[in-house]
C-alpha cells in the first residue's frame, strides 16, 4: 500500500527484514557510521586491537596521574579510529609511541603495555626480506678460464 508523506507525494512502504553487519539509512539527511568488526580486520589490526582494549582496562585498575590520563585518552582514539576504519593512520602510532615512552614507569609493568608496545613494533617495522643464498664474492670452481684462447 501507498502512503503520502508530507509533500503529497505518493511512495512505496520499505520493508526491512533482518539486517547483520551492515549499516544503513533511510530518509533525508541521515549519517550512518558502521563500526568495524574484529572478524573484518587484518590479523595484526585486530591483535592491536584487543592489546588497546587491555591496556586500557588495566590503566583503569592504576593510580591516576598525568601521563596515565594522557595515555588513557591516546588509547580510546586509537581504539575509535580502528572500530571506526579499521586501521590506524602512521601519525596516531607515532603519538601512541611518543605517550608510551612518556608513561614508560606505568606501561613498564603492565604486561597489556608490553603487549602493546611489541604489536606496535610489528606494524612499524619494515617488511622483513628472506635471506638470499648467493655466494660471496671469490674465486670461483666453475671459472671458465680455459674456455678462452690465450693471446700470444
Amino acid at each position: 500500500m501507498a502512503s503520502k508523506d508530507r509533500r503529497g507525494d505518493e511512495e512505496s512502504e520499505i520493508h526491512i527484514g533482518n539486517v547483520q553487519g551492515s549499516a544503513f539509512s533511510i530518509g533525508d539527511h541521515n549519517a550512518v557510521v558502521s563500526p568495524v568488526s574484529g572478524s573484518s580486520l587484518d590479523p595484526v589490526t585486530n591483535e592491536l586491537a584487543t592489546v588497546v582494549r587491555a591496556l586500557r582496562a588495566d590503566l583503569a585498575r592504576v593510580r591516576p596521574t598525568a601521563e596515565v590520563a594522557v595515555l588513557a585518552a591516546e588509547l580510546e582514539g586509537a581504539q575509535a579510529e580502528i572500530e571506526q576504519t579499521g586501521s590506524v593512520t602512521p601519525g596516531r602510532l607515532a603519538r601512541l609511541r611518543q605517550v608510551i615512552a612518556q608513561a614508560q614507569a606505568v606501561v613498564g609493568f603492565l604486561a597489556s603495555g608490553a603487549a602493546l608496545t611489541e604489536v606496535m613494533g610489528r606494524i612499524g617495522a619494515p617488511p622483513q626480506m628472506p635471506p638470499t643464498r648467493h655466494t660471496s664474492p671469490g674465486p670461483s670452481t666453475s671459472s671458465d678460464d680455459d674456455e678462452w684462447p690465450e693471446s700470444e
